[in-house]
């Protein structure tokens, strides 16, 4: 029985992930400031990143680290004070990782790790490529500088003789939260609420499978380095808004341009990432053989609203 080990493992992804490893006869422990009880093959083992204190056995314990750990990028608008908190709580974790790793003795075979497609930075900047690729430079912004430093603080993994596998994720499609639950909001009262001129694009993924994709990389040894972790067909905002209302109310939906600025207006800065086209490459996991069960919105869409 493989013994995974995972910080953040109560946010949207790591519980989709518990459940999922779980199902593969699994033992899970997650990493947390406020431990619970014992959840059959879910157990909970102390951390604190700020403190840069974790529980010994759990790492003793793990075969394999899940690093999903980091304050919400939408959750709350961008003050001073939140965006700190958004690049500490990745930082912070990562570096918590290494320096236990180096510390106690583990049987630790891999670390898989998640960063953003923020990384990039806008479609603009793909100087002419179809798409962003693992090779390209980080974007100089907010968001991308924030990637960069999140990637750093847990590479020194490798250096310890542990195989690292990072995968940059997109918006995550989940019926539990995140993206998928914000797009979906209007459309029951009739609106399609497309986004600025709705030329962006979205990459994306569904929340099953990238707990796929953590799985692939746990049994295949050779899912190594950086990976994006996006489906194999990104879609304009618009044309997925559309999609979505038609799935949900057949016809019987108005489609409503919602201004930049009034974005602007309402989540402050974080109406730059809503606003962000980024098309992305997912071709280097799909050569290492890892097949989607949903690579179109389309039957993600018949999935999530079935």
């Amino acid at each position: 029985m493989k013994t995974i080990l995972i910080t953040g493992g109560t946010g949207l992804i790591g519980t989709a992930l518990s459940q999922y490893l779980t199902g593969k006869g699994c033992q899970v422990i997650i990493l947390s400031r406020h431990p619970k009880q014992v959840n059959g093959n879910i157990s909970y083992a102390a951390w604190d990143p700020a403190k840069q204190t974790i529980d010994n056995a759990a790492i003793q314990k793990a075969d394999y680290i899940v690093h999903l750990a980091g304050a919400g990028v939408n959750d709350k608008r961008w003050s001073k004070k939140r965006k700190q908190e958004i690049l500490d709580s990745r930082v912070q974790s990562g570096q918590l990782i290494v320096k236990a790793l180096r510390e106690i003795p583990n049987q630790i075979k891999a670390v898989l790790s998640i960063s953003g497609i923020a990384w990039y930075g806008d479609d603009a900047k793909r100087q002419g490529k179809p798409a962003f690729t693992e090779t390209d430079l980080p974007d100089n912004d907010y968001l991308g500088q924030v990637c960069v430093q999140w990637e750093e603080a847990i590479r020194p993994v490798e250096q310890l003789g542990k195989r690292l596998a990072i995968f940059r994720c997109p918006p995550v499609f989940s019926n539990a939260g995140g993206a998928f639950k914000e797009f979906k909001k209007p459309v029951p009262f009739g609106i399609a609420a497309i986004l600025g001129n709705g030329r962006q694009v979205i990459s994306w993924i569904h929340i099953e499978d990238l707990v796929r994709m953590f799985w692939f990389a746990i049994e295949n040894e050779n899912i190594q380095g950086i990976y994006n972790a996006a489906s194999p067909q990104p879609i304009s905002n618009k044309e997925f808004t559309l999609q979505l209302a038609q799935k949900i109310k057949n016809k019987n939906f108005i489609p409503i341009y919602v201004p930049a600025w009034v974005l602007k207006l309402v989540f402050g800065g974080v109406s730059v990432e809503v606003l962000k086209s980024a098309t992305i490459s997912n071709e280097k996991i799909s050569q290492e053989g890892f097949q989607f069960l949903y690579p179109s919105v389309d039957t993600a869409l018949d999935n999530l609203l079935s």
